[in-house]
C-alpha cells in the first residue's frame, strides 16, 4: 500500500490511476494522516487470465454433435 500526500497526488493523478488499475491501493494523506484511498472499481482493471482455471469442468459430451431435433429450425 502506497501513501502519498494530496498535493503530490494532484500532480501525478493520471499515473496514480494507472497504478490503482493494476490492483495497487494508494492512500492519500494530508499532513501525514490518511484521508482517502484510491482503488479500482470492482469489475474494472487488469484482466487476469486463468483465474478460473480448474474451477470449470467441461465433460466430453460438450464436444459431441447436437441431436438432429435440436438442429432443426421451425419456420
Amino acid at each position: 500500500m502506497t501513501q502519498i500526500d494530496v498535493r503530490e497526488a494532484k500532480a501525478k493523478f493520471s499515473q496514480l490511476v494507472r497504478r490503482a488499475l493494476t490492483g495497487e491501493e494508494i492512500v492519500l494523506t494530508r499532513r501525514g494522516a490518511p484521508v482517502a484511498k484510491l482503488v479500482p472499481l470492482r469489475g474494472r482493471g487488469v484482466r487476469r487470465f486463468g483465474v478460473l482455471k480448474g474451477a470449470i469442468k467441461i465433460g466430453p459430451e460438450f464436444f459431441e454433435p447436437l441431436p438432429e431435433e435440436d438442429l432443426e429450425t421451425s419456420g
